[in-house]
Parts: C-alpha cells; structure tokens; sequence
C-alpha cells in the first residue's frame, strides 16, 4: 500500500492508493480475509519485548494493528501508510475499538521512510509487512530501509503471496491475473533479495513457503 522512492514517484504512488481504495477500504477487510493468510500467525509470532515497538509498514486500514495491539498489550504501535483515504479507515477503526492512544498513524512512503523523522523513534523492536511488498513499487528498498530501522535483536517479517509453486498452474493463472487488477504484484524475486539484505547486514534468515506456495512467510534477524 505504499508508493515509490521519488518524490514524484511516491506522490503517482499516494495518488494511485487513494483512487483504488477511496471505495475499497470500506469492504477491504471483510473481503480481505478470505486470501490473506497468514497474517495472524505472523502476529502471534512477533513477540516484541516488554515495553517494546512495534511498526506496521503499510498499515492500511489498521486491521492488522488492533489485532497485535490486543495480542501484545505491554508494546507500543506504530504504523504507517501512504494512502490518507486508509489512513482515514485507519483512525476511525483505532478510536472505535479504543485503541487510538496506543497505535500512532503517519503518512509516508514505504521506499525512504524514516522511523525518527515520523514518530521519534530511532528504531524499532519489530518491523512487520503484511501483503504489502507486492503492491509497493520499491519493495526492495522497502525491505531495507525497514531492516535499517531495526533495533539490535530486532527482526523483521513478511507475509506475502508466493509463487504457487506446488499448485496447478491455472490457478496462478487467474488468481495473479485477478491481483494484477488491483496493481498487486506477487514478487518472484523475493527469496534471492532476502538472502542478499541477510548476507549485507549479518541478519539471520528465516524463509518459509506454505500452503503449497500460497503464502511465503520470512524473518530477518538483527543478532542482539
């Protein structure tokens, strides 16, 4: 749900987001949950510290957030998007579940976004993308600048679409057809540039595909 790494790029990107979703966020959860899988283990699986932060990159409607900001009541949340229209959803889903002091918003572009700048925090616990390197145009900076922004011990994870690899071939077919449609771009590419941040930054990495290639699921790891 995040733009690209210009300034002109991002703002294409902003303005891309808020035409698709200025309807779609009021019936993207409800319909969301039948094809994001995964994004509840990835939650249960963060485990910041006491006292620990927390940032979503690309949080779209918060959904994602009030279900970890339950789970994990003694960290601190954050999240950002580049779309204001989900920002809108964002906020008034925060302060209708009573959660509005405890998830703080900002607007900004997932390619050169700065955790200090935006919130005032020079690093985070724990980073998390949920299906959102396949619609960020500059995934790959995405995934670095977030590894740059982690905190020693700090870890990164991603939830995304794989590449279907052990199902029939059809399927992919017409369901990357149907994503395509909503500018969402399952990265093929993803594995080989995991292993490459991991490699540059002495992170540890954790790679999972499941449901037959459906879902992969990934961990950097900053050694404490």
């Amino acid at each position: 749900m995040n733009g690209a790494g210009t300034d002109s790029g991002a703002a294409d990107q902003k303005g891309l987001m808020d035409s698709v979703y200025g309807f779609h966020r009021h019936i993207y959860d409800a319909t969301r949950k039948f094809y994001l899988l995964g994004r509840d283990a990835l939650i249960r699986d963060l485990a910041p510290p006491p006292g620990g932060t927390v940032l979503e990159v690309g949080c779209g409607t918060a959904r994602n957030l009030i279900v970890a900001a339950r789970h994990w009541p003694e960290a601190r949340f954050y999240g950002f998007d580049i779309s204001e229209a989900m920002l809108d959803t964002a906020r008034t889903s925060l302060s209708r579940k009573g959660l509005a002091n405890r998830v703080e918003l900002a607007q900004a572009d997932a390619g050169s976004f700065d955790t200090e700048r935006l919130f005032g925090i020079p690093s985070v616990d724990r980073i998390f993308m949920s299906y959102t390197l396949s619609m960020i145009p500059p995934w790959q900076e995405a995934i670095e600048r977030a590894v740059a922004s982690l905190a020693p011990g700090g870890s990164l994870h991603i939830v995304d679409f794989g590449q279907y690899e052990r199902l029939p071939k059809l399927a992919k077919k017409l369901h990357f057809k149907s994503l395509n449609d909503f500018h969402v771009y399952p990265r093929r590419e993803l594995p080989a540039v995991l292993r490459r941040v991991a490699e540059a930054n002495g992170l540890e990495l954790d790679f999972r595909s499941r449901l037959r290639g459906y879902v992969w699921r990934a961990t950097l790891t900053r050694r404490g």
